[in-house]
């Protein structure tokens, strides 16, 4: 979900998903590779098809993929046990993540066992393919790139961006949201704000219990309105925003102003 300017910069996860379709039935693998190259987002690519389980790995380790669309039911060896080798492929690139296309529901468990990002039953419907692209697109995104640093992840209109942490300003929890707030724009995201705090490192301080600020985009702390004690500052942010600051956290704040001016 998106909040105001959503220009994605240079941290978009733009490349399309590369995909292997595994099933031994020709017409199964021709409609799900129709409905693969249909998808208007995230954008997928297939990039291989195979009939069983022996020819799927060897398409793997011949051609990289981000996902497979696994039959369950195959001569010649069981799609669960071709996930459970997938998973255990070895660097220097991740493993496939795996999506289960089956006519046989009573697998669902046994497939989430094998770290199955979703569970599709015949006749695939178009929009539980796309969403179940989306969860995939989610989760490479997600992935620590050691170039790009930590990143969070968000969904922008059916598109996966990579947010770094070093483009992030503040994070705001209002009412079941928490709003980013990056050089690059501002998106709305599910998880809480405790979810999220952890993943932002020592470059961050809390300004308030609704608030998370990047220590460098902190510019100045005012009082705009009168107050008893320490109620009513503020601080004021690099991009213009201002954010409340609880009196709890006030000493925070001014010990990042002394470290700016000491640098």
């Amino acid at each position: 979900m998106t909040d105001g300017d959503t220009r994605p910069g240079p941290s978009a996860a733009t490349a399309p998903l590369r995909v292997l379709i595994v099933d031994d039935e020709p017409l199964a693998r021709l409609r799900l590779r129709a409905l693969v190259e249909a998808n208007p987002e995230p954008r997928a690519i297939v990039v291989g098809e195979a009939g069983d389980a022996l020819q799927a790995m060897r398409q793997v380790q011949a051609t990289p993929c981000d996902l497979v669309l696994l039959d369950i039911v195959m001569p010649g060896g069981s799609g669960l046990k071709l996930a459970d080798e997938l998973r255990r492929l070895a660097a220097p690139q991740p493993a496939p993540r795996v999506v289960f296309v089956t006519a046989h529901a009573e697998h669902a468990l046994r497939a989430f066992e094998v770290d199955a990002t979703d569970y599709l039953t015949k006749p695939v419907r178009r929009e539980r393919l796309q969403a179940a692209l989306l969860r995939v697109a989610q989760r490479r995104a997600a992935e620590p790139v050691a170039s790009t640093g930590p990143v969070l992840v968000v969904s922008d209109r059916g598109r996966v961006l990579r947010v770094p942490v070093v483009e992030v300003l503040y994070l705001k929890a209002e009412l079941k949201y928490v709003t980013l707030c990056s050089t690059h724009g501002n998106w709305l995201l599910d998880e809480s704000l405790a979810e999220l705090e952890p993943r932002l490192g020592e470059g961050f301080v809390r300004v308030h219990r609704n608030a998370v600020v990047a220590r460098s985009a902190v510019r100045a702390l005012t009082r705009p309105s009168a107050g008893d004690g320490d109620e009513g500052w503020q601080v004021q942010l690099v991009n213009g925003d201002t954010l409340a600051v609880s009196r709890r956290q006030l000493p925070a704040v001014r010990d990042v102003l002394a470290d700016a001016r000491d640098t």
